[in-house]
């Protein structure tokens, strides 16, 4: 059975000396999990690797797979992150899918993807919309969230409420980190 190449992100480790794991450790996790040519990319909890578990369903597949390296990472390391795993195709998808392509090329790490743990939710954008400030945006297309912040997330109260005004549990990565996450996995899936 071939392999697909699946990316998976994780919510809230290393972050403010809280859930730390060494991205060796996750490495070893995923591969004692069975999984191939795993790479991660800084240490916020970002990998790629292949495998043949979830070859059905990609829905399905990407969530056996993250309650598979959640629960080994809680074996590991003792706390359970959410993981959000999706198939290359799709993290390739969300990325030709950004309303701000424009602004992206200017500076890809002022355009924000929140993907959401439950794709179909319900998102009230309009409760977004008081909170935007000076050029900042917000859209929502499918699954995911975009958040257009030119002055950075640090400053922009839009990006500050955005996981609880979004109302399903969210990871945010930006486009920069998104896209040297598909030349990874387009690098294994060549490969």
């Amino acid at each position: 059975m071939p392999m697909r190449t699946w990316v998976a992100l994780l919510r809230g480790i290393n972050v403010g000396g809280r859930n730390i794991l060494p991205m060796a450790d996750l490495r070893a996790c995923l591969t004692t999990l069975g999984y191939s040519d795993v790479k991660t990319y800084i240490q916020s909890g970002n990998c790629v690797f292949r495998t043949d578990a979830g070859r059905g369903d990609p829905s399905e597949g990407a969530a056996a797979i993250s309650r598979d390296i959640a629960a080994a990472i809680e074996t590991a390391a003792g706390f359970r992150p959410r993981v959000f795993v999706l198939t290359a195709d799709a993290l390739h998808a969300a990325i030709a899918a950004n309303p701000y392509p424009r602004q992206g090329l200017d500076d890809p790490k002022s355009v924000h993807f929140y993907f959401l743990s439950d794709p179909s939710a319900t998102v009230d954008m309009d409760a977004l919309a008081p909170l935007r400030a000076g050029f900042e945006d917000v859209t929502r297309t499918g699954g995911i969230v975009y958040l257009y912040a030119p002055d950075g997330i640090g400053r922009s109260k839009l990006a500050e409420h955005i996981d609880r005004r979004i109302g399903t549990p969210v990871t945010a990565r930006n486009l920069r980190t998104a896209m040297k996450l598909t030349d990874m996995a387009r690098a294994l899936s060549e490969a």
